[in-house]
């Protein structure tokens, strides 16, 4: 898609500079010019109580088959790479905690942390072995903050493993299901998640589709 160029909105990942990627109604996105990442105008992001209103509305039953598959992604790698001697993190859990549930019934140590519905600050002061991110990075309104905690909360060689919807060019943005969310705020390009990696200090990043996957 062609930016429309010039404006002074700065990316809230890299404080670059951006140009107007999108605008049709109330949807307004910028492009940055440096890292690639596609933000929604700040002026148009939800305030807490309504983000919260959007997010109680999803269905997240934890023993959903459906929805324990949609993770499987993570929850799998988890159980290839790691023990149950490991520390994990669900961070994002929200309202339906399902990674939790999952490693769990495998007797695997890991706490659901959200900061509207599994809200424990004590579980940000200690450090795991992995941390699940599922569909929760483009949520963030301050990403590079976000990314710098999560980094933060990893042992060396520890992982993030983040799940969510690259944009690329083939993608018809206008018609694209993932930018209709009110809450879907930074949208990633592969670009974005090596910008991520290089810049916020990771010693490895690999990307499998939806599944991103971090090395500290």
């Amino acid at each position: 898609m062609q930016a429309i160029q010039n404006s002074t909105n700065n990316c809230p990942l890299c404080n670059g500079k951006s140009t107007i990627f999108y605008k049709q109604d109330k949807k307004h996105f910028f492009q940055c010019l440096d890292c690639h990442g596609i933000f929604l105008d700040q002026k148009l992001r939800l305030n807490s109580s309504d983000e919260i209103v959007r997010y109680e509305l999803h269905e997240n039953d934890v023993e959903d088959k459906n929805y324990q598959q949609f993770v499987s992604p993570i929850t799998n790698a988890v159980l290839e790479n790691f023990t149950k001697k490991d520390k994990g993190l669900d961070f994002g859990a929200g309202t339906g905690p399902v990674i939790s549930k999952v490693l769990k019934d495998f007797n695997y140590q890991i706490a659901p942390y959200d900061p509207f519905f599994h809200k424990n600050p004590s579980l940000l002061e200690a450090t795991y072995n992995y941390i699940a991110c599922c569909e929760v990075i483009e949520h963030f309104y301050h990403p590079k903050k976000e990314f710098n905690l999560l980094k933060k909360l990893l042992k060396t060689k520890g992982k993030l493993y983040c799940m969510t919807a690259l944009y690329d060019d083939t993608i018809d943005f206008e018609h694209w299901y993932y930018k209709n969310d009110p809450t879907h705020v930074f949208i990633y390009h592969q670009k974005t998640i090596h910008w991520i990696k290089e810049s916020i200090g990771f010693s490895e990043v690999i990307i499998d589709g939806r599944l991103i996957t971090f090395t500290n």
